[in-house]
């Protein structure tokens, strides 16, 4: 009628040992451990940044730049023997950027460079893209670039540095103020200019701003004296 004692402790048993020794193993395996790669350490970059500075201060007349420290949206890395110039633009630091508040990061870091330049109280050629397309084709020809180009670009001696970060991270280091040692003093970078009001551009006295100029022989006829915009600059602040 009932079944076998012996039988049935055998079977309970075999079946728990199992399933309990099973479960036991599975809780101490070790799960696999996945490495992740290691970024560069800050003493590896600063070693890299370090001999890019040496290359900078060391050759006067010609400078290079190794292209592993170039990324591939900066206009030296595809110049790596040469870097771009600036011809008839020595003893003076020549910036191009943008007053348009369009691109708002374009904009707070042509600000900072701006206002990291003018604290040398050297010379310092602005050149507004936004006020004039002159100046941005001009930098179109001297990089090389048609496209990809970001603003601030910083040219000391007419030999071209870098962008934001480049200004910054060499301000930062004390090697800016080398590079710069030797300019002629700009009092115009003291204040605000009382004749454009630090905007670099004034009204065209020619056709005051309307592009057209009157000829007694031919009638009305396109202004060659200002720009797309019916300004020119400033000759009290501009170098």
């Amino acid at each position: 009628m009932w079944k076998p004692w012996n039988n049935k402790n055998k079977s309970t048993s075999s079946s728990f040992s199992c399933s309990s020794f099973k479960d036991i193993q599975n809780l101490f395996t070790e799960e696999p451990t996945t490495t992740k790669p290691k970024k560069p350490s800050i003493f590896h970059r600063v070693t890299l940044a370090n001999s890019l500075l040496r290359a900078w201060s060391t050759q006067t007349k010609k400078l290079t730049y190794p292209p592993s420290l170039l990324s591939s949206t900066d206009p030296r890395a595809a110049q790596p023997h040469s870097p771009p110039f600036i011809p008839s633009s020595q003893q003076r630091v020549v910036i191009y950027f943008t007053s348009l508040r369009v691109v708002r990061t374009t904009y707070e870091d042509c600000k900072t460079v701006r206002s990291i330049l003018r604290g040398f109280k050297v010379a310092l050629d602005e050149r507004d893209v936004s006020m004039d397309s002159g100046f941005l084709s001009e930098l179109r020809r001297v990089t090389g670039r048609k496209t990809g180009l970001t603003l601030p670009r910083v040219f000391i001696n007419g030999r071209y540095i870098g962008g934001a970060e480049e200004v910054k991270w060499l301000h930062e280091n004390g090697e800016l103020k080398k590079l710069l040692e030797g300019l002629p003093v700009a009092d115009s970078n003291f204040h605000a200019c009382h004749v454009c009001g630090d905007h670099r551009f004034v009204l065209c006295g020619e056709c005051s701003g309307a592009r057209k100029v009157y000829a007694e022989k031919g009638g009305f006829k396109t202004c060659t004296a200002c720009n797309e915009s019916g300004l020119i600059r400033c000759i009290s602040c501009s170098c």
